[in-house]
């Protein structure tokens, strides 16, 4: 780890891209949820999908 920058842009499946990818579903799952307690039907409903 010495003479690495921890500010470096990385690509690939690193544990920060995996960290924001994780914190990112959680956040479209939970979108998901409060739109179909809302609207009192599915995401694809609700988007007008089927």
């Amino acid at each position: 780890m010495q003479g690495e920058n921890r500010n470096d842009v990385k690509f690939g499946f690193t544990p920060q891209a995996e960290n924001w990818n994780g914190r990112l579903a959680m956040i479209g799952f939970i979108a998901a949820v409060i739109t179909e307690l809302v609207s009192g039907q599915g995401v694809l409903h609700f988007l007008g999908l089927m």
